[in-house]
């Protein structure tokens, strides 16, 4: 297989990937206290979907819970599997976490809004990784939402 058909760029891929999501680790989240900022609020909104959300924030070392769920420093410390994990980071400070991302096998990584990594999508394509880069995924889980 091309590591490229990992990289989804279509909107039946970015369909597929939302609607397959039901447990999403948020690498980067802020705590109730940055509630304005999407880091926050995108992950508040998933929840409320009725997504199970992990949080792993990069900050905040005092910080034992965010939105009521224990944090987890390290993607590989949290137990079971994970379809996705949302990324809110920085492009030039995801290569750090590409390695953790790897070992913990996500079945896709997502980069937010405004986040491309190239260089980083490709190596996790070739992990076997699917990735989504520049989306928001509150936006896409919108749009792609079974509708009632």
């Amino acid at each position: 297989m091309n590591f490229q058909d990992n990289l989804i760029e279509d909107e039946s891929g970015v369909e597929k990937v939302v609607r397959g999501s039901k447990r999403v680790a948020v690498l980067g989240i802020k705590t109730e206290q940055q509630s304005g900022q999407p880091a926050f609020y995108v992950a508040d909104y998933l929840a409320r979907a009725g997504v199970e959300v992990v949080p792993v924030p990069v900050y905040y070392p005092d910080v034992t819970h965010i939105l009521g769920k224990p944090v987890y420093r390290r993607l590989v410390d949290i137990p079971g599997e994970i379809d996705l994990v949302d990324v809110f980071r920085r492009p030039q400070d995801i290569d750090q976490h590409v390695e953790d991302i790897i070992a913990k096998k996500p079945k896709v990584v997502w980069f937010q809004s405004g986040i491309r990594n190239d260089a980083a999508a490709e190596k996790l394509a070739k992990a076997g990784i699917q990735v989504v880069q520049d989306r928001c995924l509150m936006v896409e889980h919108r749009r792609h939402s079974i509708r009632g």
